[in-house]
């Protein structure tokens, strides 16, 4: 999915991409570190579903403030969630990981069919930490 944000009503707007995650879900920052590590240049900033920001844009996109089974990637105004999401991330990352770009052309209702069987069972999984994840403080420029 694809929507768009009023760039003055949001303060994250102004960062060339934002990855936002479910701060408490242990899958979701397994990916995050992942993410970290594969982007040595620091294209992404990284906010929780959990935080204020999140939760109005959460609410204006009519999204469950409450019910993380997503995650947003914000590119300034733009917004992409589940599987378009996660494929644009990889698209930038170093390595071979932009590879897995080419998962596009698999029609959305697949590709976020799988992504929702993940998110479904990711606290089973993985497991669920009991607060928001604190940066490292090498990793705390990355948070927004």
């Amino acid at each position: 999915m694809e929507r768009e944000l009023d760039p003055g009503s949001h303060e994250w707007t102004k960062h060339e991409r934002v990855i936002v995650f479910d701060g408490v879900c242990n899958w979701c920052n397994f990916w995050v570190n992942f993410a970290i590590d594969h982007d040595p240049r620091g294209k992404f900033k990284l906010g929780t579903l959990q935080s204020q920001h999140a939760g109005q844009i959460l609410r204006e996109l009519q999204l469950s403030p409450d019910d993380f089974e997503t995650f947003l990637l914000l590119e300034r105004t733009r917004v992409f969630t589940k599987s378009t999401a996660a494929l644009r991330i990889a698209k930038q990352l170093s390595g071979l990981w932009p590879l897995l770009y080419l998962f596009i052309i698999v029609p959305v209702p697949f590709r976020d069919a799988v992504y929702d069987f993940v998110a479904r069972h990711r606290y089973k999984w993985m497991g669920k930490a009991d607060t928001c994840r604190i940066p490292t403080p090498n990793d705390r420029a990355r948070f927004v």
